[in-house]
C-alpha cells in the first residue's frame, strides 16, 4: 500500500522473510508470514545448534522445490509415483577439480541431489523425472546466477 507524503507517493516495501539476530552468537529468528523458526550453526562452528544451518535451509529449499516440481509434472503426466525422496549434500571444491566448470580458478559450491521415486515407472518415465527435477525454480535460481541487491535501512 502506498504511503502518501506531502511531496510524493512512496511505495511501501513488503518483505516476505524477516530475520533477527544478535551479536552474542549465530542464532537467528526467522519469520515468514505465520511461520517462525530458528536458524543457527552447529556447536563445532561456534553456534548453539538450535536450528538448521543456512546451507541446510538452502538444501531443504532445493529438495522441497525439486519434490514439488516432480510431483506437479508427474500428476499432469499421470505417472504412477507413490512418493518422492530427495537427498542432498553440499560442499565447496576447487574449480580445478570440477569437470563441468568453465573457469578453473577459485572454488565452487557443489550441491549433490539424489532423487528416489517410489512407484512402477518405465525407464523412459524415470528419465523424464530427471528432466522434471531440472525445471525446479530453485534449481534454476542456483544454476543461473542471481542478483542480490543490498541497502542499509
Amino acid at each position: 500500500m502506498p504511503i502518501t507524503t506531502s511531496s510524493a507517493t512512496v511505495e511501501e516495501k513488503i518483505f516476505e522473510v524477516i530475520v533477527e539476530g544478535g551479536l552474542s552468537g549465530y542464532l537467528q529468528q526467522v519469520r515468514n508470514g505465520k511461520h517462525e523458526f530458528a536458524v543457527d550453526e552447529p556447536v563445532e562452528k561456534r553456534g548453539t545448534d538450535r536450528g538448521p544451518s543456512p546451507y541446510a535451509l538452502l538444501m531443504a529449499s532445493l529438495g522441497a522445490c525439486t519434490s514439488m516440481t516432480i510431483a506437479y509434472h508427474a500428476q499432469r503426466e499421470k505417472f504412477p509415483i507413490e512418493s518422492i525422496v530427495v537427498k542432498l549434500s553440499h560442499r565447496k571444491i576447487n574449480r580445478a577439480d570440477c569437470p563441468e566448470c568453465s573457469s578453473k580458478e577459485g572454488r565452487v559450491d557443489v550441491f549433490e541431489r539424489e532423487i528416489e521415486v517410489r512407484g512402477t515407472l518405465t525407464e523412459q518415465q524415470r528419465q523424464q523425472v530427471i528432466s522434471f527435477a531440472e525445471r525446479c525454480p530453485v534449481h534454476r535460481t542456483l544454476t543461473s546466477g542471481s542478483v542480490v541487491r543490498t541497502k542499509l535501512a
